[in-house]
């Protein structure tokens, strides 16, 4: 309920009960008397409840910082700013009592539910931040945009144009995972706890890797098309051998998962024009393998580019369904399509 619908239903109330008291036959100076009890019991219960309730603008779910040097008259201000308490007299009162000379203490506060006066000023002369980690599941074959968003709605503040913008050459080594972050943990350190944990997660295959003779770039990026373009693991082997013995025999990859990347298309969104434009991630004009990475995948993927299944197929596609059809020849791949295409 708000307050002034609280305050005006109370005085109503008092009002009525004054009212029938003043009637009654008790003597003039027992009326004045309890008259002047009731005012000052609702001037409490209105003080209390203007002063002591938290706002209803409340931000919970918000992060709010205390930046060290900062005088308490300058955090009682912050905190009327950001909708965090109602009087700053009160809440510096009471930061004094607690605290004394030491006052608040720096550093970023995270709210789940409202407080009053006095539980603020508890935090943050005993430095309660309320920061308890935050479970976000990053899926493979996310961007370093998906990766953004996500946090973006998972974290309170968090900067999603810094990150794309620190991450931008991060695409492919961003290990999709299950962290628990921190509510106030900064775009930097982010990508540093997952770029280490793809490092940890990869380290199983070095042997493999060396063996293949190929990049590690060259790798990361088959894997990332992998993840676009297949879902099962025995997919994504048969996936893997084809697009490798494509690069092999000089043929252009040909796949579609690229365009999602440069252009924002899906498969069945594509045009001619789409197919022939310039640029280093067009795997139907371009031989080889993209500029880089087009997402960031998973061990799986990462072992299937390592590990491709040799077939006789050359060619496939990917129903609406997701169902891949393999083909040995392009007549074959041709007929694939009217069939499961169309």
């Amino acid at each position: 309920m708000r307050i002034r619908t609280y305050k005006e239903k109370l005085q109503t109330e008092i009002r009525k009960a004054i009212d029938a008291y003043f009637k009654s036959d008790h003597p003039r100076h027992v009326r004045v008397v309890s008259t002047a009890a009731i005012s000052l019991f609702v001037l409490f219960v209105i003080s209390y409840h203007a002063l002591f309730t938290p706002p209803r603008n409340f931000p919970v779910g918000g992060l709010i910082s205390i930046e060290k040097g900062e005088t308490l008259d300058e955090i009682a201000k912050l905190f009327v700013e950001k909708g965090v308490i109602r009087s700053p007299f009160l809440f510096k009162s009471f930061v004094i009592i607690l605290a004394g000379d030491r006052g608040s203490l720096s550093g970023d506060y995270f709210f789940e539910i409202p407080f009053d006066s006095w539980q603020m000023a508890t935090h943050v002369t005993r430095g309660e931040f309320g920061l308890d980690p935050v479970r976000v599941t990053i899926p493979e074959g996310f961007t370093v945009t998906d990766i953004a968003r996500k946090l973006g709605g998972s974290l309170p503040s968090f900067n999603e144009a810094e990150f794309i913008r620190l991450a931008k050459d991060e695409e492919g080594y961003l290990f999709p995972d299950t962290y628990f972050f921190l509510p106030n943990i900064k775009p930097a350190n982010i990508i540093r706890d997952m770029k280490d944990n793809f490092s940890q997660k990869t380290a199983i295959l070095r042997d493999t890797l060396e063996a293949s003779g190929k990049t590690p770039r060259e790798v990361i990026t088959m894997a990332s098309i992998i993840e676009k373009e297949a879902i099962t693991p025995s997919d994504k082997r048969l996936v893997s051998g084809i697009l490798w013995k494509r690069i092999d025999i000089g043929m252009p990859l040909q796949v579609d998962a690229p365009f999602a990347y440069a252009i924002n298309k899906s498969t069945f969104e594509l045009t001619l024009d789409d197919l022939a434009l310039d640029s280093p991630y067009n795997t139907y004009k371009n031989p080889g393998l993209p500029a880089g990475p087009i997402a960031n995948p998973g061990l799986e993927s990462i072992l299937a580019a390592l590990e491709p299944e040799k077939s006789s197929y050359l060619f496939y596609l990917s129903d609406k369904k997701s169902t891949i059809h393999y083909s040995a020849t392009f007549e074959e791949h041709k007929r694939n399509k009217s069939l499961f295409l169309n």
